[in-house]
């Protein structure tokens, strides 16, 4: 769990601070400010909850806390895409952060399965 965690805590900061940028060009240079502000939420909440995993009571509160991670990041990638149909994103800016947002959902998922696999393994609690 430590190792895969570590590369998850890292990669969701990193999204985190992405994102942040990304709002204050958003809101800045584009003069976007609702769909962005969503986007800053959702996009910053999957590294406190991945955060938060860290610290999990159990392997069911884990399983629980990547839970909330995964849903926050499908949902970046949700306002991602529409700040893009919009017109607020070029196909290259969208490109780029929509393929760290995919990447990342794919190892909180893996995550999650992992410690689900674990979990049913008798001796291993």
């Amino acid at each position: 769990m430590a190792k895969k965690a570590g590369a998850i805590e890292k990669n969701s900061y990193c999204f985190g601070l992405r994102i942040v940028r990304l709002y204050e060009y958003l809101s800045k240079k584009k003069q976007e400010y609702v769909l962005s502000k969503q986007l800053l939420r959702c996009g910053t909440s999957v590294g406190a909850m991945v955060r938060e995993s860290q610290n999990a009571e159990s392997r069911k509160d884990f399983i629980h806390k990547l839970g909330i991670a995964q849903k926050e990041c499908d949902e970046s990638i949700y306002w991602i895409r529409l700040l893009h149909d919009g017109g607020f994103l070029s196909d290259h800016e969208y490109e780029s952060i929509v393929r760290d947002a995919e990447a990342l959902l794919k190892m909180i998922r893996s995550a999650i399965l992992t410690t689900k696999d674990r979990t049913k393994t008798p001796n291993n609690s």
